[in-house]
C-alpha cells in the first residue's frame, strides 16, 4: 500500500483558539491540518466541562462538525492527574475520564490521552514522582482506565514526562507490561522525554523509545527544544535541536498515515512546522 503523504498532520484545536465546534474545525482545515487533539474545555466555546454532563448528543454535535470540514478528532483530550494526592478529588477526575472513555465514539473519535501523574496536586514536578509509591499509584488507576477502556472498546493514550511518574521509555515498558491491556497505548511527545540533563542522549532516548515501545504508539506530538543560559525549553517543530529524522524514519516505515499533532504553535508557526514535517518525512521515502 502506498501513500501520497506519509503522515497526517493536525494540531491541539486550543492553539488555534476557543469557538464554537464548527468555526475551530473550519478554521483547523482552512490551514491544511486533517487531524486535531481535542481538549473539551479549552477549545470549546461556552462548554464547561464537569462530571454528567457528556452524553451522546453533545459529543455526536461536535463530531459531526469536525466530520464536515474533513478534521479528524484524532485525540480527546482530559489531562486530568491519575495519582491527585486527595483521594475524593482523584476518584471524580478518574470518573469524568471514564465519561470521555464512554462517549468517544459518539465524537468519531477512539482514544482519550493523559499523562502518568505528579503527585503535586497541579501537576508540577515533585522529586517522589519517580519513587516506587506513586509508579504503583499511577499504575492503580491507568488500570482502572483501561479496564472501563475494554467495556466500551477504545484506547486511553499515556504520554510520558520526564517530571512525571513515567519518565523514561524503560518505565512506559514496564506501565505497559503492568497493565497488561492493549487497550492502553501510547502518544509519544519525545521532547516530553528529555531534559537538561539528557538531551545531548537524544539519541540513545528516541532509540530506546522506539524499540521498547514503538509498536504501542497510536499518536505522536511534534514540537521542539532549545538549550539556552542554561535552560531547556520547549518550541515549535522545526525551530530547535530535535532529530525529527529519527521520529519520521519510523512514522513513515512503521505507522503509515498515524496522526502527528504539533504543540507549541499559533496559527502562523503550525503551518510553518506543517511544511517542515513534510519535507522530512518525504525524505524518508
Amino acid at each position: 500500500m502506498s501513500y501520497s503523504v506519509p503522515i497526517r498532520i493536525g494540531v491541539r484545536a486550543h492553539d488555534f483558539g476557543c469557538l464554537p465546534a464548527g468555526d475551530l474545525a473550519a478554521k483547523i482545515a482552512s490551514n491544511n491540518m486533517v487531524c486535531a487533539q481535542l481538549a473539551l474545555g479549552k477549545a470549546i466555546a461556552g462548554l464547561t466541562v464537569k462530571p454528567g454532563m457528556l452524553n451522546p448528543g453533545l459529543a455526536c454535535e461536535i463530531g459531526d462538525a469536525f466530520h464536515k470540514h474533513g478534521v479528524q478528532i484524532s485525540v480527546l483530550g482530559c489531562y486530568v492527574n491519575p495519582i491527585h494526592p486527595d483521594p475524593a478529588i482523584r476518584k471524580s477526575l478518574l470518573g469524568l475520564f471514564k465519561e470521555h472513555l464512554r462517549y468517544a465514539r459518539d465524537f468519531g473519535n477512539g482514544l482519550v490521552a493523559l499523562e502518568t501523574g505528579s503527585v503535586n496536586a497541579d501537576y508540577s514536578p515533585h522529586p517522589e514522582n519517580h519513587s516506587e509509591a506513586a509508579f504503583q499509584r499511577s499504575l492503580a488507576s491507568l488500570a482502572e482506565l483501561a479496564a472501563e477502556a475494554e467495556q466500551f472498546g477504545v484506547i486511553v493514550g499515556i504520554e510520558a514526562v520526564a517530571s512525571h511518574v513515567v519518565s523514561t521509555p524503560q518505565k512506559m515498558r514496564r506501565m505497559l507490561d503492568a497493565v497488561a491491556s492493549n487497550n492502553l497505548q501510547v502518544v509519544f511527545d519525545p521532547v516530553n522525554l528529555l531534559s537538561l540533563e539528557n538531551h545531548l542522549e537524544q539519541e540513545r532516548v528516541i532509540g530506546e523509545s522506539l524499540e521498547l515501545f514503538g509498536d504501542r504508539i497510536a499518536v505522536i506530538h511534534a514540537k521542539d527544544f532549545v538549550v539556552e543560559n542554561g535552560r531547556f525549553t520547549s518550541v515549535s517543530a522545526g525551530l530547535g535541536m530535535l532529530r525529527h529524522d529519527l521520529v519520521m524514519n519510523f512514522a513513515v516505515d512503521q505507522k503509515p498515515g498515524i496522526s502527528i499533532l504539533l504543540e507549541d504553535t499559533n496559527e502562523q508557526s503550525a503551518q510553518l512546522s506543517r511544511q517542515f514535517l513534510l519535507r522530512v518525512a518525504e525524505k524518508m521515502k
